[in-house]
């Protein structure tokens, strides 16, 4: 029972990192004395921002920063690749508890119960208005981690309070999972409290680093989106609560379960476009000039690349580089090169040209034989957010230009490009190897931009057609890239059987129809590189196809013109591939497989990637870790896992080490 209580509810020595409970021994603090100020009570909820955040996890070191989070997708790739991700029978049941753990839900619900009954009595001294707006971060606090065990497992427990740790029928049944919908509709009731609480500014809300109502509500038009697209695009099947096969069937307190699933999807995603809506309507989009350089100043490029990201009204909330450990952003080599990362052919392809036509109807487009020709007269996100060969990359201390080299595919360093297709979102012009290597921004965690898509997205889902709503804000968003604003003529010129190439093509193993499809190409273009595409291919149901079939990642058109960027001082090529020269030595893919190169067909050996991506359905879902099903179990006469409260997800077996198995209907 010692490790239930570690597992599920963690005690109040877990706060011990937080510098202001410091101040004394935790044995001589009590709640009583502690939560007694607005200031204890906001400095209570800043320590609960970190790690739950992307900035908090992904900033640190020299590289890619935050905009490395999208690796391994379709749009996206690292060097290594993920093969747990994208190799069936690769990724195992834990024998340990496979992140189903509580402590920093704990803290949240410690907050509460120690919190809400002195603040009814009127017995905390302060502004009320910081009163009221800390709780309302707490609450914020709370959903965001729930939303985090939502998409991780779909089913959770729903604990609103501390149980006591003597308490062990209690804590073993804490461990019930109610159904991801009634979940769903928990942490969009915590963020409507958020808003409501956050409606009086913090203190320092002028610079939006610390969490207001506009983060609550993005936040909540992103919940009731995933929520409300999984349950349509999963419905039928084990992975929504009452669908044929579903786990939770299997346990009496979910007896009687029914869900319509259209209702409920109506309900989350009306739930989404009335909180983007807000948002939208009163958020404008930051300006792009469409301007080259970062010394001229486009607000756009510069909003991801300030260390003050407070005048950009955009920006809903963000996370100042003071508060989070390690360097941000890029130091100068990983200016040069790709930091491990790159973005593949497709993703480049699916840019429309500024024309609003995709590549393959456009008379503007002018092929990918280089890379200028790639980002000529395209959208301009593209244009910003795409290195190339001899573009300006920083100005020296000297006054000089530095300019990027050929993509570095050549090297095994950390700074390698994975597909020649290298990312600039987040680069400003201001690295210098002779005054400083290393740049730091704000990190940007919640922008109005996502408003706009999420209103579009769940806009169709629901109604099936775009209201005049969407249509204004799917026009502001094409206007800003320098696209022409006519969706219609977008949709009407886009053939599906040329837009295959991405995952996001597809729900449940077929295409979608042009409208949904474009839905999604926006979205991409749009947020490339802030670390949604996961949660979005997920919640899209975009990976059936891939059971037993393979798909294959490629990057820039290496075998053509571009080729000859790669040779030594005597004009000798660099480049080997298995068949030229020891396989072993191999730096680059065949031309003899693909004229573009192919960051995972470089070596053969021992490469579990090299055929490409496939797909197992019980990864749209992690499997619990075996050690809550011993813990949470048990008769008389030893474990038996029919007592525990818990169910293991679809797919997953109830055995450590055990591997993916075929889900129904799949």
């Amino acid at each position: 029972m010692k490790k239930i209580a570690l597992y599920i509810l963690v005690g109040l020595s877990f706060m011990s990192c937080n510098d202001f409970l410091d101040r004394q021994p935790l044995d001589e603090i009590t709640p009583e004395i502690y939560f007694s100020t607005s200031d204890q009570l906001g400095s209570y909820a800043i320590g609960c921002y970190e790690n739950n955040f992307i900035a908090s996890t992904n900033a640190g070191g020299y590289d890619l920063g935050v905009f490395k989070v999208d690796n391994n997708t379709d749009v996206q790739v690292s060097t290594e690749g993920d093969q747990e991700r994208w190799v069936p029978g690769i990724l195992k049941v834990s024998d340990g508890d496979g992140d189903w753990e509580f402590e920093e839900i704990y803290k949240t619900n410690y907050f509460f119960d120690r919190v809400l009954p002195k603040w009814k009595a009127g017995e905390i001294s302060g502004s009320e208005g910081d009163i009221q707006h800390y709780i309302g971060e707490m609450y914020m606090l709370r959903a965001k981690l729930y939303f985090d065990k939502v998409k991780t497992f779909g089913d959770f427990p729903i604990i609103r309070n501390t149980i006591s740790l003597s308490d062990k029928e209690a804590l073993i049944q804490a461990n019930r999972r109610y159904p991801m919908n009634e979940v769903g509709r928990f942490i969009l009731s915590d963020l409507d409290s958020a808003a409501v609480l956050m409606e009086s500014p913090a203190p320092d809300d002028t610079k939006r680093n610390r969490l207001t109502r506009n983060a609550a509500l993005l936040l909540k038009s992103r919940v009731a989106l995933y929520i409300g697209s999984w349950l349509i695009n999963f419905e039928g099947t084990p992975f929504v609560p009452g669908g044929k096969g579903w786990p939770g069937a299997q346990k009496d307190y979910n007896n009687g379960f029914q869900l319509d699933v259209q209702t409920e999807a109506d309900f989350f995603l009306s739930e989404a476009m009335n909180a983007a809506k807000e948002i939208a309507e009163n958020i404008p989009l930051e300006q792009n000039t469409q301007s080259n350089y970062e010394e001229e100043n486009n607000p756009y490029v510069l909003m991801y690349t300030d260390q003050d990201l407070s005048p950009y009204q955009e920006v809903l909330f963000w996370r100042a580089n003071s508060t989070i450990t390690g360097a941000l952003g890029y130091g100068f080599a990983h200016s040069k090169g790709g930091s491990g990362s790159g973005y593949t052919k497709e993703f480049v392809n699916s840019f429309l040209c500024k024309d609003g036509l995709p590549i393959y109807v456009s008379n503007l487009y002018k092929g990918d034989d280089n890379l200028l020709n790639v980002k000529s007269e395209r959208d301009n996100r593209l244009v910003q957010f795409l290195k190339i060969k001899d573009d300006v990359m920083s100005v020296l201390s000297d006054g000089s230009y530095a300019y990027f080299p050929a993509p570095v595919i050549l090297t095994t360093a950390e700074y390698k490009s994975a597909t020649g297709y290298d990312l600039k979102k987040g680069l400003t012009m201001s690295v210098d190897d002779k005054t400083g290597p290393v740049q730091e921004s704000g990190i940007i965690e919640y922008r109005a931009a996502e408003a706009y898509l999420n209103y579009i997205e769940a806009c169709y889902l629901k109604d099936n057609s775009i209201d005049a709503y969407a249509e204004k804000f799917w026009k502001a968003l094409r206007e800003r890239a320098g696209v022409d604003t006519d969706f219609n003529k977008t949709i009407q010129a886009t053939d599906m059987s040329k837009e295959a190439g991405l995952l996001s093509a597809y729900t449940a193993g077929k295409l979608v129809d042009a409208t949904m499809y474009n839905i999604r190409r926006e979205r991409a273009c749009e947020m490339m590189s802030e670390g949604l595409r996961w949660d979005d291919l997920r919640r899209w149901r975009s990976m059936d196809q891939l059971i037993g079939n393979k798909y294959i990642v490629e990057g820039f058109k290496l075998w053509g013109e571009m080729q000859d960027w790669y040779k030594d001082s005597n004009g000798n090529s660099l480049l080997i591939y298995e068949g030229s020269g020891s396989s072993s030595d191999a730096n680059v893919s065949s031309p003899s497989i693909s004229e573009y190169l192919r960051p995972y067909q470089i070596i053969s050996a021992n490469n579990n990637l090299y055929e490409g991506y496939s797909w197992t359905a019980a990864n749209y879902l992690s499997p619990i870790g075996m050690s809550q099903f011993n813990i949470t179990s048990g008769t008389d006469n030893g474990i038996d896992y029919n007592t525990s409260p818990l169910y293991q997800n679809p797919g997953w077996p109830t055995v450590a080490g055990g591997s993916a198995e075929d889900v129904e209907g799949f």
